[in-house]
């Protein structure tokens, strides 16, 4: 990754973590709610968990049992590692990687807030997972891994730390077909979970190649532009598409410039409103085995 790639990416990121965004605002709430999440589940962890940066939940199909280690790469402020403590219960692990500094600190706070006994938060890229060899039960993430720029790195450190028999929930971005040119290049299409994603046969294949067996993913139908509900749609213009081609950017559009760098949610309801990213982008749910025999 550039470094100016990595800058951005921890600038957007770390100001999302310092901002006041939370499930206490209706339109935080609406986004983890589009990708899966119960209402029940949002209110039964620590507000400050959730700032809308969700594209799944993992956690509802990783079938965590007492006792287990989870890993959450790139947790953020805390979401999956805080439902997930209650799954494997005080006798298991719950665990988050994010190297944004800012993100762990409110992610070890929202622990502190919450009484969670059962959490730890580690401050590391998630292709060089700070834990040993064959020590996790499941590995768990969400919407993060597309952001990696070294993939099959990533997918060796999962197989790494899964115990032989270990298995792999995530969720994630990844493509039906390739992006336009101008989204791919795009600093804030990267940046906003887009423009980074892979084939999803190429997914596939990373996985396999990293040792995995019984990989499914699935194309979970998600809406992409319930990002714009963190903006309450607000943040622009209508959205508007070109007659004819749904992925064409509109040049001309109704925005003004701002005087400061724009929230990364706020790039994203721009992009929304210039592409329908659901034409080759999904919200995916990834599914894989490590074998029982040790690799």
């Amino acid at each position: 990754m550039s470094e100016q790639l990595l800058d951005s990416v921890k600038s957007k990121y770390g100001a999302v973590a310092e901002s006041t965004l939370s499930n206490d605002h209706a339109g935080v709430k609406a986004v983890a709610e589009a990708f899966g999440y119960s209402a029940d589940e949002l209110t039964s962890i620590p507000a400050g968990a959730n700032m809308g940066l969700s594209c799944g939940n993992p956690t509802a199909t990783a079938h965590l049992r007492p006792g287990e280690v989870v890993v959450d790469l790139g947790s953020g402020g805390g979401l999956d590692v805080f439902l997930a403590s209650k799954m494997v219960g005080p006798e298991g692990r719950a665990i988050g990687i994010d190297m944004t500094t800012a993100m762990i600190e409110r992610s070890r706070e929202n622990a502190q807030k919450g009484g969670y006994t059962n959490v730890q938060f580690f401050q590391s890229t998630i292709d060089q997972i700070p834990l040993p060899n064959a020590s996790v039960d499941c590995v768990i993430s969400n919407c993060v891994i597309n952001l990696a720029p070294d993939k099959p790195a990533v997918f060796h450190e999962i197989a790494r730390v899964l115990k032989p028999g270990g298995r792999v929930a995530l969720s994630d971005i990844a493509l039906k077909h390739d992006l336009p040119e101008a989204v791919a290049q795009s600093m804030a299409a990267y940046v906003g979970c887009i423009a980074g994603a892979i084939r999803i046969d190429d997914y596939r294949a990373g996985l396999l190649a990293a040792g995995f067996q019984h990989v499914e993913i699935v194309d979970s139908a998600a809406d992409l532009n319930a990002y714009a509900k963190v903006e309450n749609q607000a943040g622009c213009c209508s959205p508007g598409m070109v007659s004819g081609n749904s992925l064409q950017v509109i040049e001309d559009t109704c925005c003004t410039p701002a005087s400061v760098e724009p929230s990364l949610h706020e790039e994203l309801t721009t992009l929304l409103s210039q592409y329908d990213v659901n034409e080759a982008a999904a919200s995916v749910k990834v599914y894989a085995i490590k074998p029982a025999a040790a690799q």
